[in-house]
């Protein structure tokens, strides 16, 4: 291997070209959503285009340089008129002759730029390097694999739209029974918004939903005070969690649930219709002591739960058409003998199919669960 094809290799890190396009791609389009909601593209009537156009660049450089700290919007300020600057001084020496300087502020408006980005970097991979710790940590919160579940077969996966995710999933025997053979609480919950505060409240959800299921109480009584402790620490109702919780008993083959704004999960019945779990309440976080209702369903052998969250069903692709519950239920229907893993991989690679290279803009989180 050649000095050039190392050097190509080190930079690209194996990455092949069209690899590289789609993610200097989806790079582009990441930085493009961060900076145009602070864009008004809106045409003032009597502006022309030419003045419009230098309104829109304006705003744009705004939006970029009031992300940086003072002291690197000073640095950038000083590199760009270096870098558009070149000065000639002349005089004439003692001796009658002309003396000349040629000053190349280009170099130094680089050499500046080049500094500026180096400063950026840092900051890029102590924070590259925290949310790596986040995500671990987040990993330790969720379950690897599904509980064994007398009477079920459950499949679970998760995709965050960054580093770390604002879902929250987990099936676990309910400590308050003293029985490891149930009854089991199944969970599955979407706090507003992405990345870290979604992620920091979604370890408060997890936490909360761990310490109160050891106490003893009804189902409609665990979710109530979730959500009174959710409104403690929601901002006045602005970080809001959907959830679907449900505790499932192996001897009755009940399954009660509240549904506490969350997506209604589809129940597809061995005879193929559908049932959709809707009762229960508003999203935990908005008004403390809000009232909650639960409803129960009996499972039979060969009966589908599919839990999900809007990121399954609002997956866009690049023609900003919707994946949909109708084409997710068409999966269920057309592999309803598959085992709950299989059916996940299938769903998953269908939607992979369905979005192509459009940009993820949320958690996508997926519960299967099948009665035997």
């Amino acid at each position: 291997m050649t000095r050039t094809e190392k050097f190509w290799q080190r930079i690209t890190e194996g990455i092949a070209l069209n690899q590289l396009w789609k993610q200097f791609r989806a790079d582009a389009r990441s930085s493009y959503r961060l900076y145009s909601h602070e864009i008004d593209a809106t045409q003032t009537p009597g502006t022309g285009q030419g003045r419009h156009f230098f309104n829109i660049a304006a705003q744009f450089f705004w939006a970029v340089v009031e992300k940086l700290t003072p002291a690197r919007r000073i640095l950038l300020l000083i590199a760009l008129f270096f870098l558009f600057s070149n000065v000639e001084a002349t005089w004439r020496s003692g001796n009658g002759n002309v003396q000349a300087i040629w000053f190349g502020g280009s170099f130094w408006g680089g050499l500046l730029l080049l500094a500026l980005l180096v400063l950026e970097v840092s900051d890029r991979v102590v924070m590259k390097r925290d949310l790596q710790i986040a995500k671990e940590i987040q990993e330790w919160l969720l379950p690897a694999n599904p509980p064994q579940v007398p009477g079920l077969e459950i499949a679970f996966a998760t995709r965050p739209a960054n580093t770390v995710a604002g879902d929250y999933y987990d099936v676990f025997s309910r400590p308050s029974s003293g029985s490891p053979d149930g009854p089991f609480l199944i969970a599955i919950a979407d706090v507003a918004g992405k990345s870290v505060p979604a992620a920091m409240l979604m370890a408060t959800f997890q936490a909360s939903l761990k310490t109160l299921a050891g106490t003893a109480s009804s189902l409609t009584e665990l979710v109530c005070r979730m959500n009174n402790y959710a409104c403690s620490n929601s901002q006045n109702g602005r970080r809001f969690t959907t959830t679907f919780i449900a505790e499932y008993d192996p001897a009755s083959r009940r399954l009660i649930y509240v549904n506490a704004g969350h997506n209604p999960p589809i129940l597809r019945r061995q005879t193929g219709t559908i049932e959709r779990l809707q009762a229960g309440g508003i999203p935990l976080g908005i008004l403390k002591d809000a009232p909650y209702k639960s409803a129960t369903v009996t499972l039979q052998p060969g009966d589908w739960l599919v839990i999900f969250t809007d990121g399954v069903t609002e997956a866009e692709n690049n023609r900003t058409e919707e994946y949909g519950e109708t084409r997710l239920i068409a999966v269920l229907h057309t592999n309803v003998a598959a085992t709950p893993s299989a059916l996940l991989k299938m769903v998953m690679q269908d939607l992979d199919r369905f979005v192509g290279d459009a940009p993820q803009h949320d958690d996508v989180t997926l519960m299967l669960l099948k009665a035997s």
